[in-house]
């Protein structure tokens, strides 16, 4: 007899463990790129490694899955944007977890939808009405919980890394939210990796330090979890919208808490807990007012 088709809960489920896998895992990249720092490993290094490692692996899962016809671009100078936009990123929110308690890091990174939302608006014409600025407003009031600017609980220089790190992935998410209007998923993902590594591989000669086992074992480490993790995303969106699996992302809190207690032995203070409880609560539902807003075009659209 022929099986059961599955449900669309079914695929929603499975949708939700695997972003919630995906967050896991590039927690596990982010203590590892800090443990990484306090190793003495250069940060440019460490990108260029992330690279080298994921780029294999995500090539694999191409060409198991679609097929690579799939990655066929008609917008190669888009993607060269998109790959300078986001090593700029990474090397600020690889940066961010050397001067920043991994907890407090991952939080200033929940301002990134903020951006997002307010770059959109600037680019891409995208209507942002009073609900969506006044979320952003309140929630960078739970920044400034968590970060405390004037009572030296971080320093300053680790707040602004960490915001400019925000700052870097929310112009990602716009990039991407444009190129992914004629670009599959799996050829974002690809030609960022392969656009990126080529001048990441120029600069190794005046970067690149000669490392012993462990050394070399936390740059495996640092491209496995992060390719594994481009991955689950990649996945997740195939399986249900972004709406279900997104409020997930903010789960990255959690683990980086307790990586961080049982690495390092931090506790976050009262503070960054309440600032934390701010910006996810404002940024789901930033990305809830999002979703209603596409809904209500897409309906417009078909009339």
């Amino acid at each position: 007899m022929p099986g059961k088709p599955e449900r669309p809960d079914q695929h929603a489920t499975l949708g939700i463990a695997l972003r919630v896998l995906a967050v896991f895992t590039l927690s596990l990249m982010m203590a590892t790129v800090k443990i990484g720092h306090e190793y003495g490993i250069d940060n440019m290094e460490m990108i260029f490694w992330r690279f080298a490692f994921a780029l294999p692996v995500t090539a694999i899962w191409i060409g198991l899955g679609g097929g690579f016809a799939r990655i066929r671009t008609r917008r190669p100078m888009a993607h060269v944007w998109r790959a300078a936009v986001g090593l700029s990123s990474m090397y600020f929110v690889y940066w961010s977890v050397s001067l920043l308690p991994l907890a407090e890091a991952t939080t200033l990174g929940f301002a990134a939808p903020f951006f997002a939302t307010s770059l959109s608006a600037l680019f891409l014409a995208e209507r942002v009405g009073i609900y969506r600025w006044s979320a952003i407003a309140v929630g960078f009031v739970g920044v400034l919980i968590v970060t405390q600017p004037f009572s030296g609980h971080l320093p300053l220089m680790g707040v602004a890394v960490g915001l400019a790190a925000a700052l870097g992935v929310g112009c990602v998410s716009v990039t991407i939210r444009s190129i992914s209007r004629t670009e599959t998923s799996e050829a974002i993902v690809l030609w960022f990796a392969v656009i990126a590594i080529v001048p990441l591989g120029m600069m190794q000669p005046f970067v690149m330090q000669s490392h012993d086992s462990w050394g070399w074992i936390l740059l495996l480490l640092v491209g496995l979890f992060g390719g594994l993790g481009q991955i689950f995303i990649t996945a997740s969106l195939r399986l249900a919208p972004i709406s279900v699996v997104m409020p997930f992302d903010y789960s990255q809190l959690l683990w980086a808490v307790m990586l961080g207690w049982l690495i390092w032995g931090d506790i976050p203070p009262a503070a960054t807990w309440i600032g934390a409880a701010i910006i996810t609560a404002t940024g789901i539902y930033t990305l809830y007012r999002e979703q209603k807003r596409m809904r209500m075009e897409s309906r417009a659209a078909a009339a």
